[in-house]
């Protein structure tokens, strides 16, 4: 492969990502959640921003409406949003079992609060977040 090639792989890798946004797993600065700005380096606020978000889905995410569509056991809806360059979250998405499931996913997460941006190399970036809610419903 000649350095020309390769060189222009990696500008447009480098261009993708700033597009879709940076894994929250290896931004040098991550979004800060309300309320986590006082945990000093990284490795801190990215448990407080986990821990914050668990916090607002328990609180905000209805899961009566698993048995009301008639499922039952365990169930997982995978969600993945940007955190733009303004610490708004946007583009959600999500894959859940029924179709309320997903809809009252995307719902909660468009209530997340505004946060302080990602930052690589000194400039807000957008970032990309991933998480499972996992639920168990009773029979």
């Amino acid at each position: 492969m000649s350095d020309k090639y390769s060189n222009g792989l990696d500008e447009n890798i480098q261009i993708r990502n700033e597009q879709e946004g940076i894994p929250f797993a290896v931004i040098e600065k991550v979004p800060v959640y309300p309320g986590c700005e006082s945990n000093g380096d990284n490795a801190a606020a990215k448990k407080c921003m986990s821990q914050s978000l668990t916090t607002f889905i328990v609180d905000n995410f209805n899961s009566d409406i698993g048995s009301e569509v008639g499922l039952s056991g365990t169930n997982r809806i995978f969600v993945q949003f940007k955190i733009n360059q303004e610490g708004k979250v946007v583009d959600v998405r999500s894959r859940a079992p029924h179709p309320a499931l997903k809809k009252e996913a995307e719902r909660v997460m468009s209530l997340l609060p505004q946060m302080k941006p990602g930052m690589q190399k000194g400039e807000a970036k957008s970032v990309l977040y991933s998480l499972p809610i996992t639920f168990k419903i009773e029979e």
